[in-house]
């Protein structure tokens, strides 16, 4: 057998699949909120793994590289949720400027 018929055939079988199911579309508002959702839950196991590798670490005498890659990733992350945070701030008191 050729392999472009092979994959001709995996392609339409693929084709068909898409045709036959409906089609998912989400609003653009549950989008953002699954997509923060997704940020929030990096975030928090983000967090736990590097606390984690920290209570190894002094517990147990654990890598050291892997505690310092732990704490660096922990450090980006509330880095980065704190930005979100004055963002959001900002956007709100920006709001509350305006003229009603």
């Amino acid at each position: 057998m050729d392999i472009r018929s092979t994959q001709a055939a995996q392609a339409y079988g693929q084709a068909t699949r898409s045709a036959l199911s409906p089609p998912t579309r989400e609003a653009p508002q549950d989008q953002a909120q699954g997509a923060f959702a997704d940020a929030v839950r990096s975030f928090t196991e983000t967090v736990q793994r590097g606390e984690s590798t920290a209570h190894a670490a002094l517990s147990t005498g654990a890598d050291p590289h892997a505690l310092v890659t732990a704490l660096a990733q922990t450090e980006l992350a509330v880095e980065t949720a704190v930005t979100v945070r004055n963002k959001v701030v900002e956007a709100y008191q920006e709001i509350l400027r305006m003229p009603v």
